[in-house]
């Protein structure tokens, strides 16, 4: 944990407040405050097929810079997204927050996490664990970097056309 002891990063609790305010914008649908969250150089990534596979080689279910992460939500906002019209009744669960290190103004944190999705196909529960650097900025904090690896990743996957 280099860093950590004295670090000018950020305690578990900035952490946790800050996953935790993620997590319900996101359920919430509250693409404009989501979207506010990241920084300019971000990016967004949801693997396929494991942890550790290389996303300028492999597929990837999601993989978007700060760009792509404008056009995901103009998309979402248009109503137009017919995989979320309606939208996805959603609640996420975060757990076993952790900071994993600091490194130079940014704060790296682990978490798992349980989303219910409730659809008119039923229910689907999405679990696994999110890698997320999170920065200060001002009296703000900032995601930078959010790596979401789903326990069933190698498996054939319904459309995540929401905010994981």
């Amino acid at each position: 944990m280099s860093g950590v002891a004295g670090h000018i990063g950020l305690d578990v609790r900035e952490a946790e407040r800050f996953l935790y305010r993620e997590a319900r914008l996101a359920d919430e649908h509250d693409y404009d405050g989501w979207e506010a969250l990241w920084t300019d150089d971000a990016l967004y990534w949801v693997p396929a097929g494991g942890d550790d596979t290389d996303p300028e080689r492999q597929m990837s279910v999601i993989y978007d810079n700060r760009h792509r992460i404008a056009t995901r939500i103009k998309q979402l906002k248009t109503g137009k997204r017919y995989a979320q019209s309606p939208p996805s009744n959603l609640r996420r669960l975060i757990s076993n927050v952790e900071i994993v290190t600091v490194e130079g103004t940014d704060t790296v944190v682990g978490a798992n996490f349980l989303i219910v999705e409730s659809r008119e196909r039923g229910t689907t529960m999405w679990a696994g664990r999110a890698t997320y650097r999170l920065r200060r900025a001002g009296d703000d904090i900032r995601l930078a970097y959010k790596k979401v690896v789903l326990v069933d990743s190698a498996q054939a996957l319904f459309t995540l056309a929401f905010l994981i």
